[in-house]
C-alpha cells in the first residue's frame, strides 16, 4: 500500500495529452503524442507552412511554458485573524502573485468559475508587472527589479524605455489568462478591462486562448467627461468579453423585471404556417363595444374567422371564436387558455402573463422581461464618480485607490450572466470592487448566494511611493493615511479587505431582510508545510528520531495542523477552500474532517481503537489521509491496519459497498 498524496498540483500537459487520447487514440502512444499521426487524423497530409496569422512577441514560448509549469514547494496559508465570519462564509480573499494562486487553485476550482472580471495593468509605463522568472534566486531577483515588498515578493515597473515594453506585458497577461481559462465553467464568461494602449494585443491574445468564435463583445465604458488636452478627448475604456464555449451561453438576464408587449402572430409563411386556434369567451379584447371582425381582416398579418363571432362587449370576447392565422406561440396559447398558466414561459424562459386582442383584432402577448441583450456601451458614471463612491465608503475627502471601477457596472455583469450559487473571480482585485459588486447583486435578490474569490498581490505602498509619479503620489499618501488610521500594514491588500468589510456592513444594514454572506476567508501564499520527500527513504533519519520528533520528520518547523490540512486539500479536485473544517476530538486530538468528506489523520500512532472509530463514521469519508511515519516504516503493520479498517467499514455498511480511497503523506 503506497498510495501517496501527490506533491504536484497541476499536470496541465498530462491533462491535455489525456484529452487528445480520448479524441484521437491513434495519435497518443505510450503517453506520447505522435504529431504525424495527429496531422493525419486532422486531414493535414501536406506539409504545413511555418508562416501563419498570429500575434507573436519575444518571450511568447516562455509565457506558454510558465503557464504549464506546476508550483512546487508553495501553498496557501489560512489567516484566521484577518478573516470575517470564517466559519460560515464561502467567499475567499487570497494574497499573493496571481499566477501562482491561479495554479494553486486549479485542482479545487477546475471548471467551477462562472464569471471572471479583471482590471489588469494597462501598461501605461508606470505599472507593476509581475516577474515570472521563478528560477532566479531572491538576491538575483532583487538586483534585477530593485523593488521588494514586506513578504519578499518582488516586482518591477515595465517602463516604456525598455526595449521589450509590449513583450513583457503580453507575456504577463498571456500566462495568467491561459491558466484562468482552466478555472472557467463550460458556460463561463470573462470580462477584461483595458485602454487603447494594449487593447489590440489583448484581443489577439484572447482570440488565441479562447477562440475567435467565443468572442462576445468589446464593451465601451463611457467613463470620463472632463476637459482634456490633446488632439482628441478620450472619454472611454474597453472591456473585452469572451466565453468558454459559445454553445453554452444563455441569453443575459434582464436588469429589470418589467412587463412588455409582443406580437403573437406573423405573416403566413413557410416558417409560420397558418393554423387554427379557438379563443374562449371572456378573452380580453381592447376594442370599443360592438366592434366585430368578420371573414378575413388585417393588413399584412391576415386573420380569418372560421367559426363563431369575433365580437367585443365590455372589453371582452363575447363568445368562443376560431381564428386561422400565422400564430407564433400556439402551444403557449393552448396552455394559457386550456392548461396550467401559472408557470407558463416562452422559449427564452420569460414568464407569460396574458394573451389578449388589441383594438385591431390582433392577438398580443404580455410577458415579464427576464432576458434582454446587453448593450455594448456601458454608462455607469465617470471615473471620478467611482472614486467618490469609494472615498465616501471610507469617510475620506480623497480616494485611496487609483482608477476604481464602478460597482454598478460589475454588479450588472453579475446579475446578467451569473446564476445562484455560482463563483465570481477577480485575480487583479485591487480595491475589491468585484467583491463589493457581489454583495450588491446578492442584496437585490435577482441572484442568490453568488460567491467571490479575490486575488491581489501584496504591493507595498511605501515602496510604490518611492517611484510614483504625478497624481499617484497623493493617492498613495491617502491610502497610507487610511491604513495608519486602522493600524494595518501598508499594502493594497489591506485597502481591499477593509473595503470589503465596510461595504458588506453597509449593504447588510441597508438590506436587513436579505440573507447575504458578507464574510471572507483570507489565505496567503506561503512555503510548503510538508516535507514531501521522505527523510526515512533517503536515510536521513533513524527510528529514534521518528519516535521522538515525528513532526520534524514530516513537517516544516513552523507548520501547524490546520496549515497541513489546507495544503492537502489543494490537491483534491472540486473541493472548495471555504468548506468546513472539523476537529474530531472524540477520535483523536489531531484528526480532522474537511467538507464532511475528507478525513485527515495526523496522529503519530494508529491504534486499533482509532481504526474502529474511523470505521464507524457516518457518512463515510470518500478519502482517508494518514501519515506514513505513523506506521514506523512497518509495511506489514500498515497493510494489516488497513485490512482491518476495510473489514470494519464493510461490516458497518452491511449490504452496501462503500467507495473510499486511502492516501499517505
Amino acid at each position: 500500500m503506497d498510495n501517496k498524496v501527490p506533491q504536484q498540483i497541476n499536470d496541465i500537459v498530462g491533462d491535455n495529452v489525456k484529452k487528445l487520447a480520448q479524441l484521437f487514440p491513434s495519435a497518443v502512444k505510450d503517453g506520447e503524442v505522435d504529431f504525424e499521426a495527429l496531422k493525419e487524423e486532422l486531414g493535414q497530409y501536406e506539409e504545413v507552412g511555418s508562416e501563419k496569422y498570429e500575434l507573436t512577441w519575444a518571450g511568447k514560448k516562455n509565457a506558454k511554458r510558465i503557464a504549464q509549469e506546476d508550483v512546487i514547494g508553495r501553498t496557501l496559508k489560512f489567516i484566521p485573524e484577518d478573516s470575517k465570519n470564517a466559519d460560515t462564509t464561502e467567499n475567499l480573499y487570497i494574497e499573493g502573485d496571481n499566477l501562482e494562486v491561479l495554479k494553486l487553485l486549479r485542482q479545487n476550482y477546475y471548471g467551477a468559475i462562472k464569471m471572471i472580471y479583471i482590471d489588469p495593468p494597462y501598461n501605461t509605463g508606470n505599472d507593476f508587472v509581475y516577474n515570472d522568472s521563478y528560477e532566479m534566486t531572491v538576491d538575483e531577483y532583487k538586483i534585477e527589479s530593485g523593488i521588494k515588498d514586506e513578504d519578499g515578493e518582488l516586482l518591477y515597473r515595465n517602463l516604456e524605455t525598455d526595449g521589450r515594453f509590449h513583450s513583457k506585458w503580453c507575456s504577463m497577461i498571456y500566462a495568467r489568462l491561459k491558466v484562468a481559462k482552466d478555472l472557467m465553467s463550460e458556460d463561463g464568461i470573462i470580462f477584461v478591462s483595458m485602454n487603447d494602449k494594449e487593447i489590440d494585443s489583448l484581443k489577439e491574445i484572447c482570440n488565441e486562448l479562447f477562440g475567435v468564435h467565443n468572442f462576445l463583445a468589446c464593451l465601451i465604458w463611457d467613463k470620463n467627461h472632463s476637459a482634456q488636452a490633446g488632439v482628441f478627448k478620450v472619454y472611454h475604456e474597453y472591456i473585452l468579453v469572451y466565453c468558454k464555449n459559445i454553445e453554452n451561453i444563455r441569453p443575459p438576464r434582464a436588469l429589470n423585471n418589467d412587463l412588455f408587449e409582443a406580437g403573437a402572430m406573423k405573416k403566413v409563411s413557410g416558417r409560420h404556417p397558418a393554423s387554427e386556434f379557438t379563443f374562449p369567451a371572456g378573452t380580453r379584447f381592447d376594442a370599443a363595444d360592438d366592434t366585430e371582425f368578420k371573414g378575413e381582416y388585417g393588413d399584412t398579418e391576415k386573420v380569418i374567422v372560421t367559426k363563431g363571432r369575433m365580437l367585443c362587449k365590455n372589453g371582452k370576447l363575447v363568445e368562443d371564436v376560431t381564428l386561422k392565422a400565422g400564430f407564433t406561440q400556439a402551444e403557449q396559447m393552448r396552455q394559457f387558455f386550456y392548461g396550467n398558466k401559472d408557470s407558463l414561459v416562452d422559449t427564452k424562459g420569460q414568464k407569460i402573463v396574458e394573451f389578449y386582442f388589441n383594438a385591431t383584432g390582433k392577438i398580443k402577448v404580455i410577458k415579464e422581461r427576464s432576458v434582454e441583450a446587453a448593450q455594448t456601451t456601458c454608462r455607469y458614471g465617470t471615473q471620478g464618480a467611482a472614486s467618490t463612491e469609494l472615498s465616501n465608503l471610507f469617510g475620506l475627502d480623497e480616494c485611496p485607490f487609483s482608477s476604481p471601477k464602478p460597482v454598478e457596472m460589475i454588479k450588472d455583469f453579475i446579475v446578467r450572466f451569473v446564476e445562484d450559487d455560482d463563483y465570481v473571480l477577480d485575480f487583479f482585485s485591487g480595491s475589491a470592487t468585484t467583491a463589493h459588486a457581489t454583495f450588491l447583486a446578492n442584496s437585490e435578490k435577482r441572484v442568490k448566494n453568488v460567491k467571490y474569490i479575490m486575488v491581489q498581490m501584496q504591493e507595498n505602498l511605501d515602496e510604490s511611493l518611492k517611484t510614483a509619479q504625478k497624481d499617484a503620489v497623493r493617492t498613495l499618501e491617502v491610502g497610507i493615511e487610511l491604513l495608519n488610521s486602522i493600524k494595518k500594514p501598508h499594502t493594497i491588500c489591506e485597502i481591499g479587505k477593509e473595503r470589503i468589510r465596510r461595504a458588506g456592513d453597509k449593504i447588510k444594514s441597508e438590506h436587513p431582510e436579505a440573507n447575504i454572506d458578507i464574510g471572507f476567508k483570507v489565505f496567503r501564499t506561503a512555503d510548503t508545510n510538508i516535507k514531501w520527500n521522505s527523510l526515512m527513504d533517503m536515510g536521513q533519519v533513524d527510528m529514534n528520531q521518528l519516535e521522538y520528533t515525528p513532526d520534524l520528520v514530516d513537517f516544516m518547523p513552523d507548520a501547524n495542523d490546520i496549515d497541513v490540512v489546507y495544503e492537502l486539500m489543494l490537491r483534491q479536485r472540486d473541493v472548495a477552500l471555504s468548506e468546513t473544517l472539523e476537529q474530531l476530538t472524540d477520535i483523536g486530538s489531531r484528526t480532522y474532517l474537511y467538507a464532511s468528506s475528507y478525513l485527515v489523520c495526523l496522529e503519530t500512532k494508529i491504534t486499533e481503537e482509532l481504526v474502529a472509530k474511523l470505521a464507524e463514521l457516518d457518512p463515510l469519508p470518500i478519502k482517508f489521509i494518514f501519515r506514513d511515519s505513523a506506521f514506523k516504516d512497518d509495511i506489514a503493520l500498515k497493510d494489516e491496519t488497513f485490512r482491518r479498517l476495510k473489514a470494519l467499514i464493510e461490516k458497518n455498511a452491511g449490504t452496501n459497498k462503500p467507495t473510499y480511497t486511502v492516501e499517505f503523506i
